[in-house]
């Protein structure tokens, strides 16, 4: 029947084409997010492609939240063996600018949010001698990108984090992966489209080599597979998706 699988960041975007990808593999689901009625949402409308989803909101910023969204999970779903870390938070300011709270916040989200989302689901795959994680960086922690120091850094961050991981579990059968993203058509994309924060997604497309922008189920897609048994002698890998950037 599968495995249990939390996604964080999973009300939109590429945390919920996540979490349909992982189901559609048979695993079961706990969909994290911090807007409660969003996830919870998402989660009914995949339980009615048959697959068994649960949500639980969490502020992956809080552990005490993120702890009990999991005890949640292993409560009615069992114990977890796949996370995946999709909950973020974008930023646009130039550095001269960015004060010590916007600094915090982003860092928070985005590398301390991954840390404890990690570090929860750790014991169940120790338990196990099984695990897959892979988190979410991003393509502008190989390329830089100004006015997102502070994205930058949090992101890098991530890379690190897991790359550490990696070479720390992997003699406990757990594996840990990356993937920084390209220019993905998403709702976080298309707000800071809408600022003017970001360049038409049109315009970026049609200087990318494949011609088009990422899908979140692109992004998904990838991470199912990192995520599955036959990913087993991949582990602290940078996994991009992108289109053809970055090579």
């Amino acid at each position: 029947m599968g495995r249990v699988a939390v996604v964080t960041g999973a009300a939109s975007g590429m945390g919920l084409a996540i979490a349909r990808h992982l189901a559609a593999r048979g695993n079961r689901v706990g969909l994290l997010d911090l807007h409660g009625e969003a996830v919870l949402r998402a989660a009914e409308e995949l339980g009615k492609t048959g697959a068994t989803a649960i949500a639980a909101q969490a502020d992956v910023t809080d552990r005490g939240t993120v702890d009990a969204a999991l005890d949640k999970v292993r409560k009615e779903l069992g114990p977890i063996q796949i996370m995946v870390t999709s909950a973020g938070l974008d930023a646009f300011e130039r550095f001269a600018d960015i004060t010590i709270e916007s600094w915090e916040r982003v860092l928070a989200v985005n590398l301390t949010g991954t840390f404890h989302s990690l570090q929860a689901a750790l014991p169940d795959m120790l338990a196990a001698r099984w695990g897959r994680m892979v988190t979410i960086s991003s393509s502008s922690a190989q390329s830089g990108a100004a006015r997102m120091a502070h994205y930058v850094a949090s992101k890098g961050g991530v890379v690190g984090l897991t790359k550490a991981l990696a070479v720390e579990y992997a003699p406990s059968g757990i594996t840990v992966n990356t993937i920084p993203p390209g220019f993905i058509d998403t709702p976080m994309a298309r707000r800071a489209e809408a600022r003017g924060d970001l360049p038409s997604i049109d315009a970026v497309a049609a200087r990318t080599p494949v011609r088009r922008a990422g899908t979140p189920e692109d992004i998904a897609a990838a991470c199912a597979f990192l995520c599955s048994d036959e990913a087993g002698y991949i582990t602290g890998q940078l996994i991009g998706v992108n289109g053809g950037w970055y090579l």
